[in-house]
């Protein structure tokens, strides 16, 4: 069965047409514009420091409680304290 360009074209279109849930870049990540991704690529930031920045930009706005974020936050930044002290 060969597909006419109309019908590829319509399916094409269905397949990656813009939904309201981005599971790869959800809005909680992106503030003012800038995606969390691209600030922390910018400042070469190790792994643990990443985490500190993705949790404290995305606290309150994933859940309605920042606390837990803030939480995770706090034990990436102690990790790397620990770090940076050993």
């Amino acid at each position: 069965m060969k597909n006419t360009k109309d019908e590829v074209s319509k399916w094409d279109e269905a397949k990656f047409a813009p939904t309201n849930k981005d599971t790869i870049n959800p809005d909680h990540y992106k503030m003012g514009g800038v995606e969390v991704i691209d600030a922390i690529e910018a400042w070469d930031l190790n792994f643990r420091l990443s985490n500190v920045v993705k949790y404290v930009a995305r606290a309150g706005k994933k859940s309605t409680s920042p606390l837990e974020d803030l939480k995770k936050a706090q034990w990436y930044l102690n990790r790397e304290i620990s770090k940076v002290q050993s």
